[in-house]
């Protein structure tokens, strides 16, 4: 019961950190993402942020056997960089500068009632699944 409630509070705290943040307005990240543009620094500094507190808790992490509600910690043990990696980064990427929406935006949107999310969590799925068809097929 404990691991829920603490579940349900992470997720509650980084959804209201991305709405804070503007990362569930997708006018806000084409913003950013138009470098040649009319360029928002301001998504910039959100992820700066974002990658000092990921850092810090990385360390404190590979510091512990488990979680405090007693799950295993599991790092990731892969590091090698492959052309599955890139082309699904590169993928990401597209989709993110073309519509302006993530997929953890995309989820808190849909508690907002914007209808973008009813059009990109579908489209999400979708592309899950035809990855979960299609990558046994490439290795």
């Amino acid at each position: 019961m404990l691991k829920n409630i603490i579940g349900l509070l992470a997720g509650l705290l980084f959804g209201f950190g991305l709405l804070v943040s503007g990362m569930t307005d997708p006018e806000k990240v084409q913003g950013f993402l138009d470098l040649f543009g009319a360029w928002d620094i301001s998504l910039a500094l959100v992820m700066g942020g974002g990658l000092v507190v990921a850092f810090f808790g990385v360390l404190l992490a590979k510091r512990q056997q488990s979680s405090w509600v007693g799950t295993p910690i599991d790092m990731p043990s892969k590091t090698v960089i492959t052309k599955q990696l890139i082309i699904g980064a590169m993928l990401f990427g597209i989709g993110w500068g073309l519509v302006g929406i993530c997929p953890g935006p995309g989820i808190v949107l849909l508690g907002t009632g914007q209808w973008q999310a009813y059009v990109f969590i579908p489209a999400m799925v979708v592309g899950m699944l035809v990855y979960q068809w299609f990558e046994p097929k490439i290795g």
